[in-house]
């Protein structure tokens, strides 16, 4: 884990940093913090394409490929809903292809994806682990990959993975293996990714929360109001994200990056604006980091 003081770097001359003109393709990003992401660089008129399965709405879950698409475009940026299946080879390539025809390549993957199942080793089906390793590692790993002659065009070129860093305290794993593994897998993709390609310039970091961020998975699977009154609204993860995003790839490049840390290193000392509840003191530690 680390915070690199490289991230002050921006990409264009000068001292603006922007993500203007940039082209993203992201797994997810329908709600949260992906979409949160998205909206952020739309601010600065990115291209943003999101790549999910959301075509309709969910009785529990807000946003669909579409209303994320209305919101990217009305934040500014260019928006390209694409229905697609992180698990599937020949969906992850249209999609690639469709992203890099319709704005003229791709600067950006954002593996933000991920399924999440916190169950025991004796409790996890065997299906829900399946579908964690497929949409979590297998997922970033074919997204990445299959970007990657677009990435290596690119001046500007970096792979975000919405994953913790490689933390080996045997308490995670013996807390739920199945996620771990799933997580820690995404968490490699930028380990090696970063390794095989800074002689290509391509940037490979990962981020993660500090604090539990108040989705809909924390509302809905881990600890309801309850819980999301102990966490932070997900504009301090696109913050970080852009940050990050707006650094030197060639300089900052794996990276496991925590947003309080990122944003600390920018200047940031008062972090309660991003509360979800102004009131609370007592915020929830993320999962896979120690005290």
């Amino acid at each position: 884990m680390s915070t690199d003081s490289r991230l002050g770097a921006g990409e264009d001359t000068g001292n603006t940093r922007s993500l203007a003109g940039r082209t993203i393709i992201m797994s997810g990003g329908s709600r949260g913090i992906g979409l949160s992401i998205a909206l952020r660089a739309a601010q600065d008129g990115a291209n943003v394409a999101i790549v999910a399965k959301t075509a309709e709405p969910h009785p529990k879950l807000e946003g669909t490929i579409y209303t994320a698409a209305e919101q990217i475009e009305a934040a500014g940026g260019r928006a390209l809903p694409i229905i697609g299946d992180v698990r599937d080879d020949d969906s992850v390539a249209e999609a690639v292809a469709t992203t890099a025809q319709t704005f003229g390549g791709i600067d950006i993957v954002v593996n933000n994806a991920s399924a999440i199942d916190l169950s025991t080793t004796a409790d996890l089906s065997m299906k829900k682990f399946d579908l964690m390793q497929s949409i979590n590692a297998r997922g970033s790993f074919l997204l990445a990959k299959t970007a990657l002659p677009h990435l290596k065009a690119s001046n500007a070129a970096h792979v975000l993975t919405l994953s913790p860093p490689l933390n080996l305290n045997p308490a995670w794993a013996g807390k739920h293996l199945g996620y771990t593994m799933a997580k820690y897998g995404m968490s490699l993709v930028t380990l090696g990714l970063a390794e095989e390609l800074k002689a290509d310039g391509v940037a490979a970091n990962s981020l993660w929360p500090k604090t539990t961020i108040a989705t809909a998975a924390v509302n809905n699977l881990l600890g309801g109001a309850e819980l999301m009154a102990r966490s932070r609204r997900p504009e301090i993860v696109s913050e970080s994200a852009w940050t990050i995003l707006t650094s030197d790839p060639r300089e900052v490049t794996g990276n496991f990056f925590i947003d309080e840390e990122v944003l600390g290193a920018q200047g940031v000392t008062d972090f309660s604006v991003y509360n979800h509840d102004p009131q609370a003191t007592d915020l929830e530690l993320d999962i896979f980091l120690d005290e």
